[in-house]
């Protein structure tokens, strides 16, 4: 078993139920002779034991988070400071040797060329020295793809009042889940300091379906509601409708509120049925909002400094390439296949292989 998949690789379950597995599995079982089929289904019985005791090892790697949040919450609490100017950090905390020293030696002519711009636009400028690190949050959010596609135009004016996004874990004895805090300072459009979304996740093999569990799954979450400053509120807007009288003619003008797109949209998420019954659009937008909850818990809080740089996108992107070359590989592999396949029949071709499965 692997200890980073409690940490970083828990599955974000369909919220339209498990997986159906092929037939073929099913049918195999029931050509075995009564006695092998008796000593599988013993297997089987080991198996849903040894389910249950990854599951208890998926509560301790909880527990391990947990434990470990509290060592790393100082160092974002600092981190917050800086971004925000509450505190200048001293020059030995703002050394930094870089590994592209040699390109920066290259680049040190131009440096000093730059330098001696600045120096002239400083003598007829006044020098303006910025609090903290600005937009740091909201320059993340634009350049994460994942987080570009919520935000829109109207939600960057209150993104700059962003302070800082923590991560808590559920307490001991309480149902595992965690929680993404969004901190603001005080601000024109509500009256919150604190936005929070709210995570459920499951650790234990289904009852129907045990051999399906392959560690803690986010099952639901849940938003708070924005006290918004009266006309402020982005997750809606105004239209105008005309309406004529059938019988008199005469037009009215209606005003009403419809939904509008909005990042903050994220505070307010569609509920998982009881049933577990979603249509297609639904289903594909909770299972979105999983993602996207993960994908803060695991990479943007942790790292942030390096999303904002852009370096933590590099990675994505190189991990990215790495996974589409691996891809191509194997379509070629199967056009040649299909090539070899054109001469002499060969049964063993024929032959219905079992695909190979790959852990996220």
């Amino acid at each position: 078993m692997d200890a980073n998949k409690g940490k970083g690789d828990q599955g974000m379950q369909s919220p339209g139920g498990q997986m159906d597995r092929p037939d073929s599995y099913h049918n195999m079982e029931s050509l075995l002779p009564k006695a092998v089929k008796r000593r599988v289904h013993a297997l089987k019985r080991l198996q849903v034991q040894c389910a249950n005791i990854e599951a208890k090892f998926y509560e301790e790697v909880h527990e391990l988070e947990r434990k470990y949040a509290t060592l790393y919450q100082p160092l974002f609490d600092k981190r917050r400071d800086i971004v925000t100017g509450t505190v200048e950090p001293t020059d030995e905390e703002c050394e930094w040797h870089s590994d592209r020293e040699e390109e920066e030696e290259l680049a040190e002519e131009m440096k000093k060329k730059a330098a001696l711009e600045d120096e002239k636009k400083e003598e007829a400028t006044p020098e303006e020295d910025p609090k903290g690190i600005p937009e740091f949050w909201l320059t993340i959010f634009k350049s994460v793809d994942m987080l570009s596609d919520l935000l829109q135009e109207h939600d960057e004016p209150i993104l700059k009042h962003l302070k800082d996004i923590q991560v808590k874990f559920s307490e001991p004895g309480q149902p595992m889940s965690f929680t993404l805090e969004f901190h603001f300072e005080p601000n024109g459009f509500f009256n919150n300091a604190v936005l929070t979304k709210v995570y459920k996740m499951k650790s234990e093999p289904d009852a129907t379906d045990p051999f399906s569990f392959e560690g803690p799954e986010i099952i639901d979450c849940e938003g708070c509601q924005i006290d918004w400053h009266k006309g402020k509120d982005v997750t809606v807007k105004t239209i105008k409708k005309k309406q004529k009288h059938k019988g008199r003619g005469t037009v009215r003008t209606v005003t009403k509120q419809v939904p509008n797109d909005s990042f903050f949209n994220f505070f307010n998420p569609i509920k998982v049925s009881p049933d577990g019954e979603m249509d297609e659009d639904s289903e594909f937008t909770l299972a979105t909002d999983f993602e996207i909850g993960h994908f803060f818990r695991e990479r943007i809080v942790p790292r942030a400094v390096l999303y904002f740089t852009g370096e933590a996108l590099e990675d994505d992107e190189s991990f990215e390439e790495e996974e589409l070359e691996e891809g191509d590989e194997e379509e070629q592999d199967e056009e040649g296949d299909d090539e070899d396949d054109e001469g002499d029949y060969d049964p063993k071709k024929a032959e219905p292989q079992p695909a190979e499965c790959k852990q996220q």
